[in-house]
């Protein structure tokens, strides 16, 4: 592992801060603590931020999401040009906004370094701009798997109420589960982690308590608390239609609960190709058989654990950090000096 000058100081952009208790944040705030000790850094939702700062004087830019980080990323451009501008692609960038938004375009320009969260990642970029780019999965802390009750069958979603994290199918699986539906052997129980940031969804998820045996909606909860939640639950269910590499899903398999999720390019990069826990996207009745068969069959749903286990080292906090620092190193190595202050 490289060694990045204390004498540096780097700027993290980012969106969404501390109070969004979301994925980008959380993104942020690791890579924070993967240069911290090796390099000053700085948290902010834009660059440069006013009033005119010591910032100004920095040695890099670490960016996250293309399409709402664009005017930082341009204002960076133009006003330290040779510096390394590092960026962080979202899911909404890699499969979404870079296909037909100019401003996520330009943000994949003007950028010296790209980086993408999951294997996957880099066939969504153009191939003009991967060689610029580089596979850099996120990490969690491993906790010692729980032992999971035999009475009943716990399945969690975790993600805020949005239509990109599709919570829709979620329910609608968990309404073809309930008893006197389908009346599986075992009792189900449907747990829900997240935000209502609609008000259509969060109807959704208060009609779904009152009408669904077994369902909860526990709302946002701080990470800490959500971990628990899920090394607790039997399967972890992310029925994403798009994601740049979803935290969740490393969460899960550092806490050793198998995952059932989406079948898109992201979940793929996350859990390999051959994973056997997919199911076709917004498809309700695939995910409700995939969450009878986890409840009822031990060697299937130990076969998901093993498959996740094999992932296990991709979400290692010193592999992440290691890449992290690597990819600063060469990024600072590759820039001009930055000049004396008269």
């Amino acid at each position: 592992m490289g060694n990045v000058s204390e004498t540096k100081t780097v700027v993290l952009v980012s969106p969404a801060l501390a109070d969004a208790n979301n994925g980008n944040w959380h993104t942020t705030r690791r890579w924070a603590q993967c240069l911290a000790g090796h390099c000053a850094t700085l948290l902010r939702a834009q660059w440069p931020e006013p009033p005119p700062s010591a910032e100004a004087e920095a040695d890099a830019l670490i960016a996250l999401h293309a399409r709402r980080s664009a005017p930082s990323i341009a204002a960076w451009a133009r006003q330290c040009p040779g510096k390394p501008l590092i960026l962080i692609l979202t899911g909404t960038d890699l499969y979404r906004d870079i296909l037909a938004n100019t401003s996520a375009q330009q943000s994949l320009a003007l950028a010296t370094h790209l980086v993408v969260l999951q294997e996957a990642g880099l066939q969504a970029l153009p191939a003009a701009m991967r060689h610029k780019a580089r596979v850099i999965y996120q990490s969690a802390r491993a906790l010692k798997p729980a032992v999971k009750p035999v009475r009943h069958f716990r399945a969690l979603m975790v993600g805020h109420l949005r239509e990109e994290k599709d919570p829709l199918t979620w329910i609608r699986a968990a309404a073809r589960l309930a008893p006197g539906t389908a009346s599986p052997p075992v009792r189900l129980l449907f747990d829900h982690i997240g935000d209502a940031l609609t008000p259509d969804l969060a109807l959704a998820v208060q009609t779904a308590q009152t009408s669904i045996p077994g369902y909860r909606w526990l709302g946002g909860l701080p990470q800490a608390t959500t971990r628990q939640h899920i090394k607790q639950a039997h399967v972890l269910v992310n029925s994403s239609r798009m994601e740049g590499g979803a935290q969740v899903i490393l969460q899960a398999v550092q806490s050793g609960t198998p995952v059932l999720a989406s079948k898109i390019n992201g979940n793929i990069g996350m859990l390999g190709a051959g994973y056997a826990g997919y199911f076709p996207v917004g498809d309700d009745a695939a995910l409700a058989v995939l969450l009878l068969r986890c409840a009822t069959d031990a060697g299937f749903l130990a076969l998901l654990e093993k498959q996740c286990s094999e992932r296990a080292h991709l979400f290692d906090p010193e592999a992440e950090k290691r890449l992290v620092l690597n990819l600063m190193l060469s990024a600072l190595s590759a820039a001009p000096p930055r000049k004396p202050s008269p």
